[in-house]
């Protein structure tokens, strides 16, 4: 069938490629499974329900929940009747979910927890809006009301609106992080979303109807919520799970392949080199010989000779228990979001995980270039070439304009935002790249860049991927606008630190201790230095400063997708900041 709104796609797997297990989530500790058909019953059911209480085309419908197979049941639903659904991230501040629901004019409502049910009471301050839990809620009605309804509908009658819903009709609007500013609303068509989904399929060539697919990162970003109907397109099985349950959901599930924010594989890694300090004798320093020789592994020269006998050595020995700890089936990793740090590229595809970083935005639906999953043709430390479709060019001053199918419709009651955004069809994505034979590199954000009081550009972002390539970086931020110098606030990782105190003879008491411990102090400004040979000298970073904690989503310090919110780190930290320039 021809694939031209998003809701085709369940059509096809179900025509095409069915499943016992198109859906799967836990109810009670235990993994529950829907058919394809199944999925299809519920998705007409709940499309009747919903038109039953006064949902039409064109009516705004919030969706807050953790990933779930109701979420994505409410979402084909909402799209075969031409509603238009309004995801909100579960983690969302309050003022921001009053402001996106007032903005959009939500009509209805679906919720997946009792916090997020007392959330959005909180910020729709009194306005009607009726709210279904996605699940048995205090004081809400269940979404299976809606289904059981519909169930008493015409089919008919939703087939012919159905087939009235056209590729350019806009199916979501999905309001960005708002990392710079107020969150805007990014309107998606089907034939944005529809377009990404197949060019990706093409471009990673996912073996038809043969895997299980694991999700767990929010559904209210379009990177995830594309990646599952990619999984559906592919006949593939998705199982829904969270970021704090994925140990378990790897040993369960057992899947073949998920998509991932660079900050998940770094807790792998965290979690692979933790383990060298429960080790002794040859077996530690075994172990750690295999993990250097997979941090500097190059898939592009695959190992020959006496290296290719060390490194089945080595997968034997460790690399095999690397694959066991994360399912033992898993081949293929997404990623995006972020710069992944070469050396954990290179070792998992060391261990025998295909990984392919990619690079979009919510803007362009939002994949515009991916790696490939092959060995011979990954370029790690780009971000990989542009799908089908999509063309890319740079401006005069380095700007990445993207033009093609996934490029949005506009910004949701913001023209003259759409206006500067889109000129002469050219997506601005705001950042700055290089293209080399075709593969594209990240540097920075262009709104990102600051002047030094030299008059010197710098670019903070390169800084901050090249620093985190260190083992005793987690997180790092650039500063120095307007000042005599680069200089960062460090998070350091503090696992590897007490390894290393370890193996030093120190005693490691507590984070906000050690961070002015003078040794490690020391250590952290040779990691500097090393990695400051790579930037032209009004570049290097000449102070640093060590936090003892970790920024994170919940304090507003990142964004739900993980990006530095720099405005306010910057506040935050802004004695340490000008402690570091005040005798400069």
């Amino acid at each position: 069938m021809k694939l031209e709104r998003a809701f085709d796609i369940l059509f096809h797997q179900l025509e095409s490629l069915p499943r016992p297990d198109c859906l799967s989530g836990k109810v009670d500790g235990k993994w529950q499974s829907m058919s394809s058909s199944t999925v299809m019953e519920a998705v007409n059911a709940l499309s009747l329900g919903l038109l039953q209480q006064g949902i039409q085309r064109g009516d705004t419908v919030a969706i807050a929940a953790d990933n779930c197979p109701e979420w994505v049941i409410v979402d084909f639903a909402l799209q075969q009747i031409g509603a238009i659904s309004v995801p909100l991230y579960p983690t969302c501040t309050l003022e921001d979910a009053r402001y996106i629901l007032e903005h959009a004019a939500v009509k209805l409502a679906f919720v997946g927890s009792s916090a997020l049910q007392r959330k959005l009471e909180q910020a729709l301050c009194g306005r009607p809006c009726p709210c279904y839990g996605l699940k048995p809620l205090d004081g809400l009605p269940c979404w299976t009301a809606l289904r059981d309804a519909g169930r008493l509908g015409k089919l008919q009658q939703l087939a012919l609106l159905r087939n009235s819903i056209q590729p350019d009709d806009v199916f979501t609007i999905i309001y960005t992080s708002g990392t710079t500013g107020r969150a805007k609303g990014v309107m998606l068509s089907h034939r944005n979303v529809v377009s990404t989904v197949t060019a990706t399929a093409d471009h990673t060539r996912l073996p038809a109807g043969q895997c299980r697919a694991l999700s767990f990162l929010p559904l209210s970003h379009i990177f995830e919520r594309a990646g599952v109907l990619y999984y559906l397109l592919t006949g593939s099985g998705v199982y829904f799970s969270s970021v704090e349950a994925l140990s378990g959901s790897l040993a369960e599930v057992r899947p073949h392949t998920f998509s991932a924010v660079p900050r998940v594989l770094e807790k792998v890694h965290e979690k692979l080199h933790a383990r060298a300090a429960t080790l002794k004798g040859w077996q530690r320093r075994f172990y750690l010989w295999a993990l250097a020789r997979a941090e500097a592994y190059e898939p592009n020269q695959p190992p020959r000779g006496l290296a290719a006998i060390r490194h089945a050595i080595a997968d034997r020995l460790v690399y095999r228990k690397w694959r066991a700890a994360m399912g033992g089936e898993l081949r293929w990793v997404n990623v995006g979001s972020a710069a992944l740090q070469p050396r954990l590229a290179r070792l998992l595809w060391a261990s025998g995980i295909a990984v392919a970083e990619g690079y979009g935005m919510t803007e362009a639906a939002p994949v515009i270039t991916a790696n490939p999953f092959s060995p011979d043709k990954v370029r790690i430390g780009s971000v990989g070439i542009a799908l089908q479709g999509v063309e890319l060019k740079l401006a005069e001053d380095g700007e990445i304009l993207v033009r093609g199918p996934n490029v949005m419709v506009g910004y949701y009651r913001e023209p003259e935002l759409t206006a500067e955004t889109l000129q002469q069809g050219w997506l601005h994505t705001g950042d700055i790249g290089v293209l080399e034979q075709g593969y594209l590199r990240i540097t920075d954000r262009k709104k990102e860049m600051f002047k030094t009081s030299n008059g010197k550009y710098i670019a903070p972002q390169l800084l901050e991927n090249k620093l985190k390539e260190s083992a005793y970086i987690d997180q790092i931020m650039v500063v120095g606008d307007g000042q005599k110098f680069a200089a960062a606030l460090i998070v350091p990782l503090y696992e590897k630190l007490q390894e290393w105190c370890q193996e030093q003879g120190i005693t490691y008491t507590s984070h906000s201790e050690m961070r002015l411990h003078p040794r490690i102090v020391e250590l952290i400004e040779r990691e500097i230095k090393r990695f400051n040979r790579h930037f032209g000298s009004w570049e290097h970073i000449k102070k640093f400063a060590l936090l003892d904690k970790p920024w994170c989503v919940d304090a507003g310090e990142l964004a739900p997708t993980l990006k530095l919110r720099r405005k306010v780190i910057s506040q935050r930290c802004q004695a340490l900041i000008e402690s570091m320039y005040r005798h400069a």
